[in-house]
């Protein structure tokens, strides 16, 4: 009966002014039944509450005896959630589009390396590289005369350098 009236009942903490003009409105015998209902309800809450923290306590005993603890529950928790998240359709669709990107990336700087090396090629193949290398492979000639000319490029620049230092120590020594 005074759980279908209309009226409120004050929270806790509610306004001292508004409980005592619904404290006026009511009966005494509604008053008394209201407390009745109020002291059961505090009663089964505080029941309640022993009932979970036995559980609670419980549940512990028997992780303890399996040897769970906090960390193997925080891990099978993000092991879980993982799984979770990569079923959703929104992952599979980022995780799939991400997937061509990076063919796509891998593509791209497979083809730029492509057309670095040709750059390369062109350089080498030019003719002022060829009139360079010609005047190294002369330079060479002149310098180090008893070998024959020819020799991969690195190799007639390094002579080429050895040589023109010999030439800076032998001038030095001679004055």
């Amino acid at each position: 009966q005074g759980l279908l009236r209309s009226d409120s009942i004050p929270e806790v903490g509610e306004d001292a002014a508004a409980t005592v003009g619904v404290a006026e409105t009511l009966s005494e015998e509604e008053q008394d039944e209201l407390r009745k209902e109020l002291a059961k309800v505090e009663e089964e809450i505080q029941t309640l509450s022993q009932v979970l923290a036995a559980k609670e306590k419980h549940l512990a005993e028997i992780k303890r005896k399996l040897g769970i603890n906090s960390l193997q529950e925080l891990k099978q928790n993000i092991t879980k959630s993982w799984q979770d998240v990569t079923s959703t359709t929104a992952y599979k669709k980022t995780s799939e589009t991400l997937s061509q990107a990076g063919q796509k990336a891998s593509a791209a700087f497979s083809s730029v390396g492509s057309v670095i090396t040709k750059k390369f090629e062109d350089v080498r193949n030019s003719p002022t590289f060829k009139s360079f290398e010609e005047k190294v492979e002369n330079l060479k000639s002149k310098v180090g005369g008893s070998k024959p000319a020819g020799g991969d490029f690195g190799e007639v620049l390094n002579s080429a350098a050895n040589a023109s230092a010999t030439e800076t120590i032998t001038e030095q020594t001679q004055e």
